[in-house]
């Protein structure tokens, strides 16, 4: 059994040594080169006595992340992506919980990283890259690792101002991984299109499905999400035919028709989906253009290892139908509990709780929040048996299937009734007349907020807004009167966060001028 994923990588650079691993706008690597490249700067890190100690990568988007990550790896010591386009002040907070041993930067960026609040340590990656292997070092390092020896650290944001380390492991990156490559028989013969930034868990799929099978991966340039038709033209020159997207970077393709300019249909064979719903009315489009394509839904949050359940997508659905989160993965098991703590039954709603390898060691240096979200399991008193509470609202449909239905945070009490203000945002998404929609509830007011984007093509054309009372006539056939948006919010872009998802923070501070 591996208890280190660079074993992965020393397997495939021995058998794959000159195939290409990664490539950005810049550059590319081989098998061969990022073995060599990594074991340097692992050799560098163990150079200053490091064992088991956060290592902050303080890098531009490419190649060379990925380097540094493997180097962290190789040293058994775990990283942590700082993106160098990140606020200052959130940067000091997450320096300020994470308390780094050493921050991987190049000289240029240090002078930027300098002025945060950090004093520790630094490593050049111009220069470490190109260090002298000390393979004897990187041997005793990995002997002393086991697989519960942490893999790296994700920044999500904190309820309170305080960004949350969620806490991964080797074993439980090395399940994963084991899942997604025999699930959908990744191969030295397929390319990933990489979109989610490398401090986002979605990047997980891609970085190491590719370390571990031999495949490619091409980080696409981020100005492309953007330009569909560019974007898809870059799909077919690199002959990537996998994709794992966010829901968001999916609809921009569908909502622009860009397929009519650029057929795909040699190209893709996957498209992969995860970190928030899909409507059913853009992935149709995708489906009408790409009928012949693998597509699945995989849901899950960063606590889970990025995903603990998926649906891979085997029938018609309408427009206004939401798309099931589907089934566990393998070594996963899914518990939903009702209010009282115990399973749910028929169509009940209750909350998402998870066990297994996947979960997440908890927050790191903050016992409090890891004590209320990582629990004992309610159905098993006999013995220490964690579960995560993820917070999420589902039920199972007719086929056994879960369905997500919202955040516990976003389930309201309204006029007396109990409402999933996700029910409402699937209804308003199946309209043709609408791009993007956010639902959000203004408690000072007592009213439904619904922000809509409209559909590019309606704008060009000088159509007019969809206004209030032709929504709720629409969606009246869809969800009951009590359930109907009190205002609607015509927005010319819905606002999107650094990961690809609606940006429901900054929604949320305009409401109130909104909702008065």
């Amino acid at each position: 059994m591996k208890a280190n994923v660079t074993y992965w990588l020393d397997e495939t650079a021995k058998r794959l040594p000159d195939k290409t691993a990664f490539a950005d706008e810049k550059k590319e690597i081989s098998f061969k080169e990022l073995q060599r490249q990594a074991k340097a700067v692992a050799s560098q890190i163990i150079a200053k006595s490091l064992f088991k100690k956060p290592v902050v990568i303080y890098l531009e988007k490419g190649v060379d992340v990925l380097v540094s990550f493997m180097g962290a790896a190789y040293s058994c010591n775990f990283y942590s992506p700082i993106d160098i386009e990140m606020p200052a002040n959130r940067v000091n907070k997450i320096l300020e919980v994470l308390d780094p041993a050493l921050v991987i930067t190049t000289s240029v960026l240090k002078k930027t990283f300098e002025q945060y609040d950090y004093q520790g340590d630094f490593l050049l990656f111009e220069e470490a890259c190109e260090a002298e292997v000390t393979q004897e070092e990187i041997d005793l390092a990995r002997a002393k690792g086991v697989d519960t020896d942490l893999l790296y650290v994700l920044f999500t944001s904190g309820s309170t101002g305080v960004p949350k380390g969620v806490t991964i492991t080797h074993r439980s990156v090395i399940d994963y991984t084991d899942w997604v490559t025999e699930t959908f028989a990744i191969t030295e013969e397929d390319s990933f299109g990489n979109q989610a930034p490398f401090y986002f868990d979605n990047s997980i799929l891609d970085i190491y499905s590719t370390i571990k099978s031999g495949a490619t991966t091409y980080i696409i340039p981020k100005n492309l999400f953007a330009q569909p038709v560019p974007l898809l033209e870059y799909i077919r020159e690199k002959k990537i035919n996998t994709i794992f997207w966010v829901p968001s970077a999916l609809i921009v393709v569908a909502k622009l028709k860009a397929f009519r300019n650029v057929d795909l249909t040699d190209t893709l064979k996957r498209v992969l989906f995860c970190g928030e719903v899909m409507p059913n009315k853009q992935l149709n489009v995708w489906r009408k253009f790409l009928p012949d394509v693998l597509y699945a839904n995989l849901y899950g949050p960063t606590e889970i290892t990025d995903a603990c359940t998926y649906y891979i997508v085997d029938r018609e659905f309408s427009d206004d139908e939401p798309l099931p989160i589907g089934i566990p993965m393998a070594n996963t098991n899914i518990l939903v509990l009702n209010e009282k703590n115990e399973p749910v039954t028929g169509g009940e709603t209750g909350e998402l709780c998870v066990r297994g390898t996947s979960l997440s060691m908890g927050y790191y240096n903050n016992p409090e929040k890891t004590k209320e979200a990582f629990v004992q399991n309610p159905l098993n008193p006999h013995v220490p048996e964690t579960i995560y509470r993820t917070g999420d609202l589902v039920k199972y449909n007719e086929y056994g299937e879960i369905i997500y239905l919202s955040r516990k945070d976003f389930q309201i009490k309204h006029m007396g009734h109990r409402i999933e203000l996700g029910e409402i945002e699937t209804a308003v998404s199946s309209l043709e007349e609408i791009s993007l929609c956010c639902c959000l509830y203004d408690e000072k007011h007592q009213k439904i907020v619904l922000f809509i984007e409209e559909a590019p093509d309606r704008a060009a054309l000088g159509q007019d807004v969809p206004d209030k009372a032709y929504i709720n006539g629409r969606i009246s056939k869809l969800v009951p009167e009590y359930m109907l948006p009190g205002k609607v919010v015509a927005l010319e872009k819905m606002p999107i966060n650094a990961n690809g998802k609606i940006d429901r923070v900054k929604l949320k501070e305009s409401m109130e001028g909104h909702s008065a």
